[in-house]
């Protein structure tokens, strides 16, 4: 008897019986965790199988997982905006002590013109004939003199302007070669802040699609600060407490917004202190201390690569601003990979 494959099974709705329930809310997930594997803007890394149903948990995983290999980018960006700031007031300057030389080597091409000019009419000529015509041997003998003095001044005039244009342009060459570097570094600069805010909306969208417009858990879950230190350690902790709430914007440093160093650097200006904007070099300008001297006022610095920094409020806590969609906030201290400590 011959065998028969099976018909497949109908999709279409039969009269009669009730539709199909709607697909459960997690295949939403299932279609973001696709979009995420595919999509390569600035994070690198193969590509990510897709859970039939992705709990909560796990989306949380893959955001922090995608914010970790991002946040460091995002302060590499802090720090060469930083040297870029530096390098413009470096060009400026530098383009201030060019302008005197350049207005000099303008008077004496002018100068020169000058002379050029009086030659082409004939001014030396007229001289010459002057001095053809001189009546006595004595009045030729000073004129002689009068057209060599004359000439001399001449050649000084043109050895002087060669001198200052040669000068002038050793000066620019490297104010030049500056701006080249620094139009090209911009550029770039520009490109990357697209290629993170393109990342940072994704996962935007990612977190959003798990939380809605809310938030995950209490933003002061405990005093803050937790104990007073007084003095300027106070004013720059009472700062970070207050910033609680405030939304992440990376690349910012307030009023109104910050990223992780922006914060401490803020904090820390509240005291009269100027720390650089980078998690990195935040750590290499503070002095090391260990887990149990730790005081309020000091940074926490967290994962290998050093990307991320939070201010310690005392009792075990500290105020950090995250990553982007989440507010600034209180955490324990042992809430992620803890590098080392660092006071101001």
């Amino acid at each position: 008897m011959a065998h028969h494959a099976p018909r497949p099974l109908s999709t279409r709705p039969v009269p009669g019986r009730p539709a199909a329930a709607p697909r459960p809310r997690w295949s939403r997930f299932t279609t973001a965790l696709a979009a995420l594997a595919g999509v390569a803007v600035v994070l690198t890394g193969g590509a990510t199988a897709a859970h039939a149903e992705p709990s909560v948990t796990e989306i949380e995983q893959q955001i922090d997982r995608d914010w970790n290999r991002l946040e460091p980018i995002i302060e590499q960006h802090n720090a060469t905006r930083a040297d870029l700031a530096a390098k413009r007031r470096q060009v400026d300057a530098l383009a201030r002590r060019i302008e005197p030389l350049q207005l000099q080597v303008d008077l004496a091409m002018n100068q020169v013109s000058g002379l050029a000019a009086e030659a082409y009419k004939g001014d030396n000529l007229s001289a010459v004939n002057a001095l053809l015509a001189s009546r006595t041997p004595s009045e030729m003998v000073d004129g002689l003199e009068l057209l060599d003095r004359f000439a001399d001044r001449q050649e000084r005039q043109v050895r002087t302007v060669a001198q200052l244009r040669d000068e002038l342009a050793a000066q620019k060459r490297p104010l030049d070669r500056m701006v080249a570097q620094l139009t090209r570094t911009e550029a770039q600069l520009a490109a990357k802040k697209r290629q993170i805010n393109a990342e940072i909306d994704r996962l935007q969208k990612l977190r959003l699609t798990v939380y809605g417009s809310g938030g995950g858990g209490p933003l002061r879950p405990a005093p803050c600060p937790a104990t007073w230190p007084g003095g300027d350690a106070g004013a720059v902790v009472k700062f970070a407490c207050a910033q609680i709430g405030k939304p992440y914007v990376w690349g910012t440093e307030g009023p109104n917004t910050f990223d992780c160093s922006g914060l401490v650097l803020a904090a820390w200006a509240q005291a009269g202190v100027s720390l650089p904007h980078n998690a990195r070099q935040q750590r290499q300008v503070t002095a090391r201390v260990s887990r149990a001297d730790l005081r309020p006022g000091d940074l926490v610095f967290y994962y290998s690569d050093l990307h991320h920094v939070g201010m310690y409020v005392g009792n075990g806590w500290v105020v950090h601003a995250s990553q982007a969609g989440v507010p600034i906030k209180m955490k324990r201290v042992d809430d992620g990979p803890v590098n080392s400590y660092g006071r101001v």
